[in-house]
């Protein structure tokens, strides 16, 4: 059995550390994991009319891709003390509607980079309450709190060094088990 999991960062700059770290994660994915990942920069900001109307290409795709999935990987960025609006915006796309939510029940995993001493801890937290009203269940250890950022990744983004790429390799092992734990077919 091969578990399928959906990455996407929560930065939508190009040379973005957060995008340097899911492209770790997937050269890092343990055996029986498949790591895919999406670009959230075709998501327009979330507006309840445009809903109304109907899920913009972007939005569709992206809820398809979700639920395609076994789990999520978000790898958020913090900005301002608190999870940035790019991430945001997909969760509420993703929550919508509520009843048939591609998030309803899927295992979340929940990593981050930061240039700062605290790794992105209160992005992740504030990610975490969402996933109180999507029903969503956010693995709650280990973590990934990737600080002073800056100094771990070279100037082409890759990861160089060998105590994040190890924690790294151990939380997509404990994604993978975690995963597991919720999958019923």
């Amino acid at each position: 059995m091969t578990i399928s999991v959906l990455g996407f960062a929560g930065s939508l700059r190009q040379g973005s550390y957060n995008r340097a770290l899911l492209r770790a994660a997937q050269g890092l994915v343990p055996d029986g994991m498949v790591l895919e990942t999406f670009d959230l920069a075709a998501i327009p900001l979330y507006n309840g009319d445009v809903e109304a109307a109907g899920d913009p290409e972007g939005v569709a795709a992206f809820k398809q891709a979700l639920r395609r999935a076994d789990a999520v990987l978000m790898v958020t960025p913090e900005y301002n003390h608190g999870v940035p609006g790019v991430m945001k915006n997909a969760v509420d796309w993703a929550s919508r509607p509520p009843q048939d939510s591609p998030l309803n029940g899927k295992p979340v995993g929940i990593i981050g980079a930061s240039p700062g001493m605290t790794g992105s801890a209160r992005g992740q937290s504030q990610l975490r309450q969402a996933f109180e009203f999507t029903n969503s269940f956010a693995m709650p250890q280990p973590e990934i709190l990737v600080f002073r950022a800056h100094e771990k990744f070279d100037a082409e983004g890759a990861l160089t060094d060998e105590a994040t790429t190890q924690h790294l390799r151990r939380y997509l092992a404990a994604l993978l088990a975690w995963t597991l734990r919720f999958k019923t077919d």
